[in-house]
């Protein structure tokens, strides 16, 4: 098949010979838990350069968890924000063109789901004046980019996807599986945080029943800790913001402790490293658990196309029902989140399944849509 005649336009890159490179890409803490693979492949060709990435607030929690990235640039960019601006407004990244310029970055690296442009970010970086650009699109955008390579097919994993830029760049992928580096303070974090709540040692389910956005979030959660917690003891974890969810799921059901606000990335980190199983929503908290090796049962809303983003690195049960509307990519459900109607009864059967305790008269064909 015939290439556009500007595709990989570019000189070829002499990866060993670069000392900075910047990796965009600004977006929530599992994607940036999604570039592990690439970043690994990036850090093998390039053993002796700085790699910094430009990350949303959110993402770049995720920074410390990869041995690969030695900076964060963080940055609320304006092709991720839904509200445009204001008429007067200033040109809203002419601080992030600033600090990418003092940074003297040699290249550029630009990841993208298979729904995001890379051109404004290319544009960003070359008003910095870094000289190599490097992106996926389907569409062809000018000198932007200096190596833009054609977009895959669109059902390609988030994972794989990145490693294809890659590969066209003339990087082999080390790895394609996720990896997180869980610091020792995580880990001491997460076992004071179950001390405090009084567990014993010994085998626990780790609950996260948040997501950025309600048509993501599986309303059976308090069912299914009741459920786990007759078997072992279960901890329904999130961030202080969903305090109250967390209360709602785990308050007054017997083996079932709450614990929000009390860990950070890392924290959390730990605590899922721990677990026997963990039960998320299709959230950060289902990569965080693939990352750092946790079996995980993932409710997963009808929001996007499980193949771009199931787990890969470890045993797993993706839960959901096909619905007509799916994809929808919608931030609140219009419907009744048909998607996500899993009877809690068959969550609880694939988390204990995958955390080896036996349910009887349930066996593992209950689960819904089971992972490759």
């Amino acid at each position: 098949m015939f290439e556009h005649p500007a595709a990989l336009a570019g000189a070829p890159v002499n990866w060993p010979a670069l000392r900075r490179i910047l990796v965009v890409r600004p977006d929530n803490l599992g994607d940036v838990l999604l570039t592990g693979p690439a970043l690994a492949a990036l850090r093998t060709a390039a053993p002796r350069a700085r790699i910094e990435l430009l990350a949303s607030p959110g993402g770049a929690a995720a920074a410390s968890l990869l041995p690969e990235i030695d900076d964060t640039v963080v940055a609320r960019v304006s092709w991720q924000q839904i509200d445009g601006p204001t008429a007067g407004d200033r040109d809203p990244d002419a601080d992030l063109v600033a600090e990418l310029a003092g940074r003297r970055h040699d290249a550029a690296v630009l990841l993208t789901s298979f729904s995001q442009s890379p051109w404004p970010a290319a544009e960003v970086c070359r008003r910095a004046g870094i000289p190599i650009r490097a992106g996926l699109s389907k569409e062809f955008g000018g000198t932007a980019l200096t190596h833009w390579v054609p977009a895959p097919d669109d059902g390609l994993h988030q994972v794989d996807r990145a490693l294809h830029l890659l590969g066209r760049l003339g990087i082999p992928a080390a790895a394609r599986t996720l990896h997180a580096a869980v610091p020792t303070a995580g880990r001491r974090h997460a076992r004071a945080a179950l001390a405090g709540l009084g567990l014993p040692t010994g085998p626990y389910a780790v609950l996260l029943p948040g997501a950025s956005c309600p048509s993501r979030r599986y309303l059976g959660f308090r069912e299914v800790a009741a459920g786990l917690g007759r078997r072992l003891p279960v901890v329904v974890s999130g961030p202080a913001a969903e305090e109250e969810l967390v209360r709602s799921v785990a308050d007054g059901l017997p083996g079932v402790h709450p614990l929000a606000g009390a860990l950070d990335v890392p924290g959390l980190a730990g605590l899922l490293a721990g677990a026997a199983v963990a039960v998320t929503n299709n959230s950060g908290g289902m990569h965080l658990a693939d990352a750092v090796g946790t079996p995980v049962t993932v409710l997963f809303a009808g929001t996007e196309d499980v193949d771009q983003y199931r787990p890969r690195s470890v045993p797993a049960a993706v839960l959901g029902r096909p619905v007509s509307c799916s994809p929808c990519r919608q931030f609140r459900c219009p419907f009744a989140l048909e998607c996500l109607d899993v009877p809690p009864a068959e969550v609880v059967a694939a988390a204990l399944d995958l955390a080896g305790a036996e349910v009887p008269g349930v066996g593992t064909g209950a689960v819904g849509i089971p992972v490759a």
